[in-house]
């Protein structure tokens, strides 16, 4: 009997590594069991459960890929798939687990020093202490470098001053790693620093009227004067290259993410479309129906398999940039064009929210822009097949 490989066409699962396997269960069971049923309720309070992060250090999702400090030590596989089922669920909860592993733990692990990682890994991959990423300001998202928060060095630290904006987590986190340039604003002055969150003249404010990553704690890091000894300076930065390499793990399990979306609603309008009795046969009967569903099928799979192929470039420790710029533009674009498609395919039942497929399509918006919009990444290959620079 030939073996229905419609799901997995390219045996992508099938030959995970055992401990990928097992990882991907986990993190399924999880998900099914404490995300989902209170995940229409969250998002439509606007609520999210900050307790979360403990048992995402439980499990070993947050900083998975760190071998000390209480990392699992596992592999960029299992990190995108602990992305691709934690966004089956929502983006939201994706996002609080990128933010905490790729833009706070990795800054801190590549680029601080023994005291720096001895006195804030344990507690962040744990998950009893929560970080975010103080990058973005609101006139300079998609060019960091016109950033306007500033350092200037005094006494045996550094003053801090400036605003961030649309930054994850901000509302709720202990530990801000916030990225400044000097009082010149001189591009290649950028210095990451390490601010814990009672710290004088530091504030947060939340952004309250999203209507996209509604469970996601949003907000704007207020600094104000902010002294940060040197000690919590990031001294083994390397210029712009270290922020990048954050973004580009971010990046790498976004693309792993969306598509975890866009798997979760293929299912439901699959299902939907097998069950939905219209002129007296099942939707899914009808050839439109069937070859939009064969499209998802298609979009899906490749995107995984770029994945695959990218983690074994990274695991040779190749240069990845392009092809995480592509992976990162196509796959959300893609989930986004699947997602609206299966909304489609449910017609009014789409919009409902026991079906969830118009929650992942507003998240999917969000997710699309950040960490480098559709265009941006487009400009970026460009200027790295032509070797000419158009921004």
């Amino acid at each position: 009997m030939i073996q229905n490989t419609w799901f997995d066409p390219f045996f992508i699962f099938e030959n995970l590594s055992e401990e990928d396997k097992l990882i991907q269960k986990n993190v399924k069971d999880f998900s099914t069991s404490i995300l989902k049923p209170n995940v229409v309720e969250h998002n439509r309070n606007h609520y999210f459960d900050r307790s979360l992060y403990k048992e995402f250090g439980k499990l070993g999702l947050l900083g998975p890929t760190i071998k000390s400090h209480g990392g699992a030590g596992a592999s960029d596989t299992a990190y995108g798939l602990i992305a691709y089922e934690i966004e089956k669920i929502d983006s939201s909860y994706r996002s609080s687990i990128s933010v905490q592993s790729s833009l706070v733990i990795h800054p801190i692990n590549s680029f601080g020093n023994e005291e720096q990682k001895d006195k804030y890994l344990p507690s962040l991959i744990s998950g009893y202490k929560i970080g975010c990423f103080g990058l973005t300001e609101s006139e300079a998202g998609s060019d960091p470098s016109s950033m306007k928060t500033t350092y200037k060095e005094y006494q045996d630290g550094y003053i801090l001053n400036g605003n961030k904006n649309w930054i994850t987590n901000a509302p709720i986190a202990d530990i801000f790693i916030v990225w400044a340039l000097n009082e010149n604003h001189e591009t290649n002055s950028i210095k990451g620093f390490i601010i814990e969150k009672e710290t004088k003249g530091l504030s947060t404010k939340i952004i309250e009227n999203k209507t996209s990553l509604k469970i996601s704690p949003t907000g704007q890091i207020l600094i104000d004067e902010v002294f940060v000894h040197k000690s919590n300076c990031l001294e083994k930065t390397n210029g712009w290259s270290s922020v990048f390499s954050c973004l580009n793990k971010a990046r790498f399990g976004i693309s792993w993410g969306v598509l975890g979306s866009a798997t979760a609603c293929w299912l439901i309008a699959k299902d939907y479309t097998e069950n939905r009795i219209m002129f007296k046969k099942p939707l899914a009967a009808n050839q439109l129906i069937q070859k939009k569903l064969a499209d998802i099928q298609t979009e899906i799979n490749l995107g995984l398999a770029s994945c695959i192929l990218t983690t074994k470039a990274m695991k040779q420790d190749r240069n990845t940039i392009n092809a995480i710029s592509l992976l990162k533009r196509n796959n959300c674009k893609k989930s986004l064009n699947i997602v609206r498609n299966c909304r489609d395919m449910l017609g009014a039942n789409g919009l409902v929210e026991e079906y969830h497929i118009m929650r992942h399509l507003v998240n999917l918006e969000t997710v699309n822009t950040y960490e480098g919009a559709e265009d941006i990444h487009a400009l970026i290959l460009g200027r790295n097949q032509t070797n000419i620079s158009s921004f």
